[in-house]
């Protein structure tokens, strides 16, 4: 379709005006900054924190073979690609452990920091044990009212 059959008065068009100078090639491109853009690209906000991306993961030591280095398994649930069910992948990262104070078995969480070697930018942190839940027995307390089976037990 062009203009002509769609019949517009080409008026409309003419009296479009592009005003910008950048369009019309008026512009002066300058390649030193001005103070004001140089201002605003170096200044950062102090209430908003940088965002970091997979900053600690928790996982699990398999091996403590290396000084002051821990391999450590990160297990995690991902769906299955074709029968959406939620699967374990599993991935090993080796840390750094500076006091050598992990043993095999022991649960971490992973730190990123600065690369330490070539395969190494975790610092291992010893997580807390998990406490069992303790389940309190519910053993009745005097309330005042005697209880059917005291009564029967004393006479």
């Amino acid at each position: 379709m062009s203009l002509l059959q769609l019949q517009l008065p080409l008026s409309q068009f003419k009296s479009l005006n592009l005003s910008t100078p950048f369009l019309h090639g008026n512009s002066v491109v300058s390649t030193k900054p001005s103070s004001s853009t140089s201002n605003h690209h170096h200044q950062r906000h102090a209430y908003l924190p940088p965002i970091r991306a997979m900053r600690s993961l928790q996982g699990r030591v398999i091996c403590t073979t290396n000084d002051k280095t821990v391999n450590v398994e990160v297990t995690r649930l991902a769906p299955h690609p074709k029968y959406k069910r939620r699967v374990r992948k599993k991935k090993k990262f080796q840390a750094h452990d500076p006091e050598n104070q992990f043993q095999i078995g022991d649960l971490v969480q992973l730190e990123k920091c600065k690369p330490i070697s070539k395969k190494k930018t975790f610092l291992a942190i010893p997580v807390p044990k998990r406490t069992a839940k303790q389940s309190k027995e519910v053993a009745p307390q005097d309330v005042g009212i005697p209880l059917e089976s005291d009564s029967s037990s004393q006479v």
